[in-house]
């Protein structure tokens, strides 16, 4: 089994990115315009940070990724529609 270790910028990239994704989808007529920019933004920044450089890009490592950033104390919850 392959062991990640991100960095914690990268984790807080994909936390910003998951938080912005559900307000988006939560109300999607409130700023649409500039979440989906801040979306297209943020996942630049992930897709060139400097850790898929060096650690290479992997499926599993994006998975990987996204599970970090939902776990933890400072996590971020999925989305729970209603």
């Amino acid at each position: 089994m392959t062991s990640f270790l991100f960095p914690g910028d990268l984790v807080a990239l994909k936390r910003r990115q998951i938080r912005v994704y559900n307000r988006l989808a939560l109300r999607p007529a409130v700023g649409a315009a500039e979440l989906r920019r801040e979306l297209i933004r943020l996942s630049c920044l992930i897709s060139s940070h400097p850790y898929w450089e060096e650690h290479g890009w992997s499926t599993a490592g994006r998975v990987e990724l996204f599970r970090v950033a939902e776990s933890g104390s400072d996590g971020v919850g999925g989305l729970v529609l209603r």
